[in-house]
């Protein structure tokens, strides 16, 4: 074997901006970025005020003292980050308790904090700009911590203005803890630097925008063994006492009621920025009650199914058995305790066309289940959502494009390198090649580089000398043609991960659990994948040993990972539900593997597995795909 097909892609990461010093920090901010910056090392620069259970004690007494607060009163703290104001409110006895965030890793630790505790907090993910929650609801809403002011236009702010009136009760109370921006645009301090622990330091240069409106900042967090290691900028408004004064009125409280400013305390002599002078101000919503809507007529939901009739090479009898009729009956059981929605169901192939024109404005949307594709091929998956958008009926799940870019093993790979995602290294052999050289260390997996369900993947796809990869290439060419092409890749041993999302950008994104496949009861010398044996022959050893648990993984590669899963669900345009696979190197650095942009539905699936982690039985998850498409078709 002796002719290279071509250059190895290389893996590649991010880089962090090498800029030095800027004369204009303006130019190098990006708008959107408060997506970025919450995470572990927010909470470390900022630990002296964030983390510090004392201050947060002082401030939630002066904050109820101010808002007069009943213990059944429900309140919303609004970009709530770790939640350490509601976790405190708790523990005085407060009961209806909410929080929201744009950060996950923000959110993510207020849950395992507050269930550490035994804190009974309801948390969402999501933006503050579209609130998840029904009109006349709260009795307080909050904005603490200066989390205010963050958007490139007071329009966004106007936004979440409307929102916090929407949601409080008639006669409701807004709190907000906002920076002194008078004081600031006077007092800023424009360079400074401290150590954040025995390792850590952060510089940090400020400077105002072009419009004296908002006060840019940059930090420069350097770990003493590793160098640089975060290089961002951020920026937040600074509002005056009569420009936050006009905003509220605009939006139609009462004027606000200036409290009092607070100072902020330090015990490292931090450099506290825009947290360094804060006014506290309240408003009150003087509004008539929403006339109740009469109750929501019950959505009208097609379910566009593969058809049982008619064979399937991916399934291993070629047809739909007593497995795949039980799998239909649970789901139509799970569907059938869903109240705001009436199911009909679809499967033949043969009219499904005229079927389809017939149900044209009759229909809310499809819930697209056909994951086997139109006539049960695998091929024409895309086919399915690209009648129903001639034909203009909404639907569950991505678009052609979406699923047609991520049948494409190879496109994906070169879509996540072009990204900084990182992927395993691979080769492709297209159906013309016949001589190739192996510039990958063994073992290696080669399979085929169109396809879902792990079909064509076996252990006998894993090739640890050069004549067994030679047999499985013949091998998986005799299956799938020899017109299409293989993935050679680099065998992974380390964890096999999968994430499961649902939602959409700007619409509360659930990240379920991650899981891993347990292999710890495969005999021995078999290798450790979960490929067509797992999946779909009960006589394999693979079927009857592996399963799935909760992933055990530190909190950075966790987070990278969803990170990166998330990048991508933006980029190929997923939509309401996806699946991502990783993983882990030897080393245990993770690899992206596939994107299941419409991923298996069914009871015991992945993505029930891990919704069930959270908590989230089958009838749930199969809601939350519903609701997430609903909120997207309808707006």
């Amino acid at each position: 074997m002796k002719t290279m097909l071509g250059n190895k892609p290389k893996n590649t990461k991010p880089v962090l901006p090498k800029s030095g010093p800027v004369d204009n920090l303006e130019q190098h901010l990006r708008p959107d970025w408060w997506k970025r910056i919450f995470n572990a090392m927010y909470l470390k620069t900022d630990a002296d005020m964030v983390e510090d259970r004392q201050i947060t004690s002082q401030e939630v007494e002066l904050f109820s003292s101010i808002l007069e607060l009943q213990p059944n009163d429900r309140i919303l703290d609004m970009a709530c980050g770790q939640g350490r104001h509601l976790m405190e409110w708790a523990r005085r006895g407060q009961q209806e308790l909410y929080g929201i965030d744009r950060s996950r890793y923000l959110i993510q630790r207020a849950r395992t904090r507050a269930r550490n505790e035994g804190l009974n907090l309801n948390l969402k993910e999501g933006d503050v700009r579209k609130l998840p929650y029904p009109t006349d609801h709260f009795d307080c809403v909050t904005i603490l911590g200066n989390s205010f002011g963050y958007f490139e236009s007071t329009d966004d702010d106007l936004k979440i203005l409307r929102e916090v009136f929407r949601v409080l009760k008639p006669n409701g109370k807004f709190l907000m803890d906002l920076a002194d921006g008078n004081y600031l645009l006077k007092n800023f301090v424009p360079r400074s630097w401290e150590w954040i622990d025995k390792k850590h330091f952060v510089c940090r240069e400020r400077s105002l925008a072009s419009d004296q409106q908002r006060l840019i900042s940059r930090e420069v967090v350097t770990n003493i063994e590793k160098g640089v290691i975060v290089d961002q900028f951020y920026a937040e408004r600074l509002y005056t006492r009569e420009q936050i004064e006009s905003l509220l009125k605009k939006v139609g409280y009462t004027a606000p009621i200036f409290h009092q400013e607070i100072a902020s305390e330090t015990k490292r002599n931090q450099d506290l920025g825009m947290m360094e002078r804060r006014m506290i101000l309240t408003a009150e919503v003087i509004k008539e009650w929403t006339p109740k809507k009469k109750k929501k007529d019950v959505k009208n939901i097609v379910v566009l199914m593969g058809d049982p009739n008619l064979t399937d090479i991916i399934k291993p009898d070629g047809k739909f058995d007593d497995d795949d009729h039980q799998t239909i009956n649970k789901l139509k059981s799970a569907l059938s305790e869903l109240n705001e929605f009436k199911f009909t169901y679809l499967d033949n192939h043969h009219s499904l066309i005229n079927d389809l024109i017939k149900l044209q404005g009759k229909v809310d949307f499809v819930l697209n289940l056909c994951d086997e594709g139109f006539s049960n091929d695998a091929q024409k998956e895309l086919h399915v959502p690209a009648l129903l958008e001639m034909l203009k009926i909404p639907y569950t799940g991505s678009n052609p494009q979406c699923l047609a870019y991520c049948y494409d093993k190879s496109l994906i790979r070169g879509v996540a390198v072009e990204m900084g995602v990182p992927v395993a290294d691979a080769f492709l052999i297209k159906p013309e090649d016949n001589l190739f050289e192996v510039n990958l260390p063994f073992p290696v997996i080669a399979k085929p580089n169109f396809g879902d369900s792990s079909f064509g993947i076996t252990q006998k796809n894993v090739a640890y000398n050069i004549e067994e990869l030679d047999d499985a290439i013949v091998r998986t060419r005799s299956q799938f043609g020899y017109d299409k092409p293989i993935l050679v890749e680099q065998f992974l041993t380390g964890a096999e991960i999968s994430i499961g999302v649902v939602g959409n950008a700007l619409s509360n994104m659930i990240v379920y659990p991650l899981i891993e496949e347990d292999f710890s009861q495969l005999p021995e010398g078999l290798p450790k994948i979960c490929g067509y044996e797992a999946k779909w022959m009960t006589d394999s050893p693979y079927f009857r040993s592996l399963r799935s648990i909760r992933a055990d993984l530190s909190i950075e590669v966790s987070q990278s990972m969803v990170a990166d899963s998330l990048k991508m669900f933006e980029r190929l345009g997923c939509r309401d539900y996806c699946r991502f696979d990783w993983r882990l190197d030897a080393q245990g650095n993770p690899k992206l593997l596939e994107v299941n942009p419409n991923p298996g539905w069914c009871w015991d699936g992945h993505l029930a597995k891990m919704a069930a982690f959270d908590g989230v039985n089958y009838p749930q998850m199969l809601e939350a795909i519903l609701k997430a498409a609903e909120l997207r078709i309808m707006g």
